[in-house]
């Protein structure tokens, strides 16, 4: 295969996850830049590319959005809005819209309220669909560490998310059914 062959197949297969990526970090329109510029050093070093090659270019990419974070900062909660609405692409669910909104909204002020390592590295697993070992290769440390630190921003997540419902939770202890055996079943009997 030649190095332009296996460019082109890195590129179809890999330039969706990519732009998904840079655009969670930075936006639409900046993402798109650096997406042509981390395939541009793809370009020039295919021979150095590794297989699987995504988090290699996810690599380069978050190499490319910190460069560019040092000469300017970009909201977050822009951005990863914007990358939810491209990772999640049509809904073929027809549920309650206002809870699905308020839902979505709740999980991006909780994740907007985390650090920006957590935020990167909870993204990279669920919306990027990585792998332990991909993530790790991405933010450039082992799986060890990549597993304590995934688990923490889970926790400090979790936290984040059940601050954003605590009326809501007492809603629901209020409301709780009672329990089956004082229930009538459907012929009137208690069970």
């Amino acid at each position: 295969m030649t190095h332009a062959q296996r460019f082109l197949d890195i590129y179809e297969e890999c330039y969706p996850r990519v732009l998904a990526y840079t655009t969670s970090l930075v936006g639409r329109q900046v993402g798109e830049d650096l997406t042509s510029e981390t395939f541009t050093v793809a370009w020039r070093r295919v021979r150095d590319i590794p297989q699987p090659a995504l988090p290699w270019l996810l690599g380069v990419a978050r190499n490319l959005v910190r460069e560019l974070r040092r000469r300017d900062s970009h909201q977050y909660a822009l951005a990863a809005a914007e990358a939810q609405r491209i990772s999640s692409g049509a809904r073929a669910d027809v549920g309650d819209v206002a809870a699905d909104v308020t839902d979505r909204e709740a999980a991006l002020q909780a994740l907007a309220s985390l650090s920006e390592a957590d935020r990167e590295l909870l993204t990279l697993i669920a919306w990027h669909g990585l792998s332990a070992k991909e993530a790790a290769r991405v933010l450039g440390c082992t799986i060890a560490t990549l597993t304590v630190r995934l688990h923490r921003a889970r926790r400090r997540l979790e936290k984040a998310l059940e601050s954003t419902y605590p009326a809501e939770k007492a809603e629901t202890a209020d409301t709780a059914p009672a329990p089956q055996a004082a229930r009538p079943d459907h012929r009137g009997a208690l069970t």
